[in-house]
């Protein structure tokens, strides 16, 4: 949508849909170069929104070393992507506004490749420039992409939404395994090894630019929706989001750091770290099936966060020789915890365009909240020297999110309302 002809927003942009959900009518995705060309950039792009932060956890140690970094500092570059996730996420419906969804997708895509290589070029300046940048980047693309899959694939969205879950996580799984073997065979070099995660955030790009080229941009009707920020129930929705996101960028953030210090090798931790977030594919999919097949969400809620946080405290206070059963049981909590807050963005909604609003009040309060978590975690260990406190950051996090998200389990709607601007 060109800006420069459209009236001035009768709402801020934050209010107003991008430009992927403002139709009435869904737009058949043949029009973009095919149906599996989308798919496959959908694909390419989602597997890429991930590895910026999961590459960095198993080197973490070997970043410190080398450029001196607190556990606090340490703690604060792993907070700061996550943050910016919420921060930046209110410019994806500006930028989808003036420039259109595909081509901002197209255009960040390689904002993420240039943070990524910025982060390896100067030893600690770039590492915390280029990771606000990766982070920054994360969040806008992962505002934009539910909505171009609720247009393109209006009749099978769920199944959609299972297959970009499960792309963000394999995307993860694979920077969090492969980064260190990758500096092992580079004479242990950090900083090829990370910026490698450049590759294919550049190779999305370029699958994704026929989508970019061939995007139409005529008039589309913008939604007003009132109501949602003063609705508790909305709250409750963003609170359980923010708070299993929270522990989720704890695991990826220092879950390696944490196994080294218990004695595993890097390549051993970064496998298990990987192992576990590949087992999320299998409750990504399965834990919104589960979940609606009851009167609500709730006991859903309790299971998924009982297993999240059983993993968590075997990870950390369980014997070496099980680690691999924790992995299996955080990777099925975790996935599951995840899908759960995406399913209940949508079910909490009477309609798409409500679903849309919530979907960016629960990213940029959620993220901004949940980079929290991995701060905490930094400071804690700086002021006990270990890490056996941190079990009850665990603890307090995966209770207040199960309360919350007793709250966003329950069958109801938020009372927030849409209409035409």
């Amino acid at each position: 949508m060109n800006a420069a002809n459209d009236p001035k927003p009768a709402c801020p942009p934050e209010e107003l849909l991008i430009d992927a959900e403002a139709d009435d009518e869904p737009t058949p995705p043949v029009i973009r170069g095919g149906t599996w060309l989308l798919l496959a950039g959908l694909v390419m792009v989602a597997l890429n929104l991930r590895p910026a932060l999961s590459s960095l956890a198993p080197m973490l140690n070997m970043v410190r070393e080398a450029t001196g970094l607190s556990a606090t500092g340490a703690g604060l570059l792993t907070t700061l992507p996550v943050l910016c996730l919420g921060l930046f996420a209110p410019l994806a419906p500006i930028l989808a506004r003036r420039l259109g969804s595909e081509r901002t997708v197209l255009l960040i895509l390689l904002t993420l490749a240039g943070g990524i290589v910025l982060r390896s070029l100067f030893p600690v300046a770039g590492l915390f420039l280029g990771s606000l940048l990766a982070g920054a980047s994360i969040g806008i693309i992962g505002v934009l992409l539910p909505g171009i899959v609720k247009r393109d694939f209006p009749h099978i969205a769920g199944l959609m939404t299972g297959v970009y879950t499960m792309a963000l996580c394999l995307g993860a799984a694979l920077a969090a395994g492969a980064t260190v073997p990758m500096a092992g065979l580079l004479d242990d070099a950090w900083q090829p090894a990370l910026a490698f995660w450049a590759l294919p955030a550049i190779l999305a790009a370029l699958v994704w630019l026929p989508q970019a080229r061939q995007a139409q941009h005529g008039h589309r009707q913008a939604y007003k929706v009132t109501g949602l920020w003063r609705d508790p129930l909305a709250w409750q929705v963003t609170l359980y989001m923010g708070l299993q996101s929270s522990l989720a960028y704890i695991v990826f953030g220092w879950l390696p750091s944490i196994l080294i210090d218990r004695g595993l090798s890097a390549v051993q931790a970064g496998l298990v770290l990987s192992g576990s977030v590949m087992v999320q594919l299998i409750s990504a999919l399965g834990a919104p099936w589960l979940a609606t097949r009851g009167r609500d969400q709730r006991a859903a809620v309790v299971l998924v966060m009982g297993l999240t946080l059983a993993g968590l405290l075997g990870m950390l206070y369980g014997p070496l020789s099980g680690i691999w059963g924790w992995a299996v049981v955080l990777g099925l909590g975790q996935g599951g915890t995840f899908s759960i807050a995406l399913a209940l963005i949508v079910l909490r909604s009477r309609d798409a365009h409500v679903a849309a609003n919530l979907s960016g009040m629960a990213q940029g309060v959620g993220y901004t909240l949940a980079a929290m978590g991995p701060l905490m975690v930094g400071v804690v260990h700086d002021l006990t020297d270990g890490w056996s406190a941190v079990g009850i950051i665990f603890v307090v996090v995966s209770l207040a999110a199960t309360a919350f998200g007793l709250g966003a389990g329950r069958n109801l709607h938020v009372s927030a309302r849409s209409e035409h601007v």
